[in-house]
């Protein structure tokens, strides 16, 4: 006798992993098993990448041979574009995992509207579908079946009757539509909507200038889903999707140190950043950022880890000739194979594209320790909450691969307090650095002060931050002063400042 429990099992509605990144976080395990689900999105926003990914990633990643029926595009075309993202879909052909099923119309006639029949195309699909034991069809598009006709209630009922047929024989479909405006109408001729159990929504948005990617899921007839737009990506491995709000916080905390590659540093950090922490220095242009960054990633060469460097502000040679004038050998450690560095211009592409390849990078190259410089440069021109979900982004990815990051912020001022919580990254990172200039006696003085450590004691004292050719030594507070990050110190002993280094912790 079945329980109770397998048969409330067998009631719900069962997930089909469509295997694109991202995507399956967003659907909560994937678009339900033996059901139709339109992609629609205005023209470039990914819909026919979106299903061939599908197709692909059925065959590759689960064995189950699909059907691709294209109304517009011809088969050697499709198979020459999807060659593009690095998917062989001429082998899959070839071994009979899939079938691409070319339904274009005639261009010697055309049928009148009022006898349209799909009855065909069903049968060759349905043979199809028995012949190569296809689990996954795709259907591109449906738009270009309704502009062939002018009988909108006799495609609809068409297009309803195709459906039926394949959840009848338990295929898992999407099918494609085309819509006019990003946020208007659903699809162009606003019935498509109706006939699908399920609605995925595509947008390329532009924003400050700029393209931007959202997928969002309208409904999943029957099951739960992530509400809201998402931001994702095409790259040359195909569609990726940044769910956020999915992040879990999940990851380990380790108690192990590293060293940031300035002594007096690691003693005000209480014995050094933690291993899988992340780090933000944020100040002003000048205060000694990229310094600290540099003698970040030459401990981890000192200790034979490898690092990678993002740099958005400086070109490779920029990069090189600061690294060398403190001493460090930027050169040699890439030689030896411990650094990789990466430079690119913040407006070359989107939040997401870079976000993609700074996880591709990091994949491929398996730092432990990696770097950004800086981060405000690629806020430039994009809105709170798209840079927001970006570092969300990277630092999720970094803890999730149990790297340690150390990422810079370019205050806008240049002397006097600023409020580090205006980039709405300062809770998101572990710990911070707060590089400032101060004016003592009419001469430029630099400080630094650790204004957060999360999970550890540290010095919360203001200390003087100088830059030598030697790289950079912390010498002890600014005594006899106070308001020293107001922009206004006043002296309140005497005009004397203490020059001893830190040496002991700030005990002494």
């Amino acid at each position: 006798m079945t329980s109770s429990v397998e048969g409330e099992t067998s009631f719900q509605v069962q997930k089909l992993p469509t295997g694109i990144e991202g995507f399956d976080d967003v659907c909560h395990g994937g678009i339900p098993s033996g059901r139709s689900t339109l992609i629609s999105g205005t023209s470039g926003t990914g819909k026919t990448v979106f299903s061939l990914h599908f197709l692909h990633n059925g065959i590759c990643q689960f064995d189950e041979p699909g059907i691709f029926v294209t109304f517009e595009e011809s088969p050697m075309d499709i198979l020459r574009n999807a060659a593009s993202f690095g998917w062989n879909l001429k082998d899959l052909v070839d071994k009979d995992k899939l079938f691409i099923l070319d339904a274009s119309p005639d261009p010697e006639g055309q049928d009148v509207a009022g006898s349209f029949d799909l009855s065909g195309l069903i049968e060759r699909i349905s043979y199809a579908i028995r012949k190569y034991k296809a689990k996954r069809v795709a259907i591109d598009s449906i738009t270009a079946v309704f502009q062939q006709y002018d009988a909108v209630y006799v495609v609809r009922r068409e297009i309803f009757r195709l459906i039926a047929r394949l959840k009848e024989i338990g295929v898992t479909t999407v099918m494609t539509t085309e819509r006019i405006d990003e946020y208007g109408p659903i699809a162009r001729y606003g019935v498509e909507e109706f006939v699908s159990d399920n609605v995925v929504i595509l947008r390329n948005v532009l924003e400050a200038e700029k393209r931007r990617r959202t997928v969002e899921i309208l409904k999943l007839r029957g099951t739960t889903h992530m509400k809201g737009e998402f931001p994702f990506t095409m790259s040359t491995d195909g569609i990726s999707v940044f769910p956020l709000g999915a992040m879990r916080l999940t990851q380990r905390s380790s108690n192990v140190r590293i060293s940031s590659g300035v002594p007096a540093l690691d003693e005000m950090c209480g014995g050094g950043f933690f291993q899988d922490s992340i780090i933000l220095a944020t100040g002003a242009t000048g205060t000694g950022k990229t310094m600290l960054v540099s003698k970040f990633i030459e401990d981890a060469y000192n200790n034979k880890q490898r690092a990678i460097l993002f740099a958005y502000e400086e070109s490779r040679a920029q990069m090189l000739r600061n690294a060398t004038s403190w001493g460090i050998d930027f050169e040699k450690m890439e030689s030896d194979g411990l650094l990789k560095i990466i430079c690119a211009y913040p407006e070359s592409t989107g939040l997401e594209d870079h976000l993609q390849i700074i996880k591709t990078q990091i994949s491929q190259y398996k730092p432990s320790r990696m770097a950004i410089d800086s981060l405000s440069a690629l806020a430039r021109g994009v809105s709170l909450n798209a840079f927001r979900q970006f570092v969300i982004g990277v630092t999720g990815y970094a803890k999730q691969e149990e790297i340690a990051g150390f990422f810079t912020n370019t205050a806008e001022e240049f002397m006097g307090s600023h409020s580090i919580t205006d980039s709405h990254i300062s809770t998101i990172t572990d710990t911070i650095l707060l590089l400032q200039y101060v004016e003592i006696k009419g001469e430029m003085a630099r400080a630094v002060n650790v204004f957060k450590m999360r999970g550890s004691w540290h010095d919360k004292r203001i200390r003087e931050f100088v830059i030598t050719d030697n790289g950079p030594q912390i010498k002890d507070t600014f005594s006899n002063f106070e308001q020293i990050f107001s922009g206004v110190p006043h002296r309140i002993i005497n005009d004397e400042r203490a020059d001893t280094p830190l040496t002991d912790g700030g005990k002494s």
